[in-house]
């Protein structure tokens, strides 16, 4: 289908809802789908952004930015997941119980707001991966516009670049969580540990990253094109200081080079509710 079909098929969706409750984390996904609704709904969108000690700071501060510049009302919310140990014991099906706290506090506001729908930025290439967090939303009345259209990821930076969205290229940024592997404990600690590596790397002009946290060790990831010149380029015994400051111990880095859902590879297929 045609790119311009499939924005042509979001806008009927919201045309049908006439009122919208957008689960907007400021990531693509979510802020192109709140810029969609905007742009039919009006006021009668509106994006919610859920805070916890899983969320960078400036993650809250570019979605603060992006909905302004959109124009959507934007309201935030706290959300309590970390006092969940269904949640901190970091099962393989962590997101699950961290989707089902969003969609538990956003359907009650919905509601109480007159907003008939939650939606979320689920895309349709996410239907394809481990994602235990699309079943609670589900189970809680959540739609996903994207998924119902077909929109891959590829198709919402093409979307978002289409409509001048200027973070169309915006690096993906789950939450802080997904850099433990699974079985270890989280807390707030070892959170506000990774996020401050991280924006450390950043500021360095680093974009494209993680921090992976096992235990006392940081494991580095960069797309493999960059690993090079980063060795080369970079004061490694300054970003050793630096992370041992946050609360490190070791510092490594990942020879393999930054891949999405790095995470998930230890998990047997029996785990994995997706087709082949």
């Amino acid at each position: 289908m045609m790119l311009t079909a499939k924005l042509e098929q979001l806008e009927a969706l919201f045309k049908e809802m006439e009122q919208a409750l957008i689960a907007y984390s400021g990531g693509v996904d979510s802020t192109l789908v709140a810029k969609i609704a905007y742009d039919v709904l009006g006021d009668r969108a509106l994006a919610v952004t859920a805070v916890s000690p899983s969320l960078l700071p400036e993650e809250l501060e570019d979605a603060k930015i992006q909905a302004a510049t959109i124009g959507i009302t934007h309201k935030i919310v706290q959300t309590h997941e970390m006092d969940n140990p269904n949640y901190t014991a970091n099962p393989i099906n962590r997101c699950y119980f961290c989707k089902s706290e969003l969609h538990d506090t956003l359907k009650p506001l919905a509601r109480e707001l007159g907003y008939p729908y939650v939606v979320d930025g689920v895309n349709a290439d996410d239907l394809h991966d481990y994602r235990p967090g699309i079943q609670a939303a589900k189970e809680r009345g959540a739609r996903s516009p994207l998924a119902e259209v077909g929109v891959t990821k590829l198709e919402v930076r093409q979307l978002s670049q289409q409509l001048g969205l200027p973070w169309w290229d915006k690096p993906a940024q789950p939450c802080l969580s997904s850099r433990f592997p699974y079985g270890e404990e989280i807390t707030i600690a070892k959170l506000q540990r990774v996020g401050r590596a991280e924006i450390y790397l950043r500021k360095l002009g680093l974009q494209n990253l993680r921090v992976r946290s096992e235990g006392e060790t940081a494991r580095i990831e960069l797309p493999p094109a960059q690993i090079k010149e980063f060795v080369l380029m970079t004061d490694l015994q300054q970003i050793v200081a630096a992370f041992q400051e946050f609360g490190f111990i070791y510092v490594t880095l990942d020879l393999e080079g930054y891949r999405s859902g790095k995470l998930n590879q230890v998990l047997s297929r029996e785990h994995l509710d997706v087709k082949a």
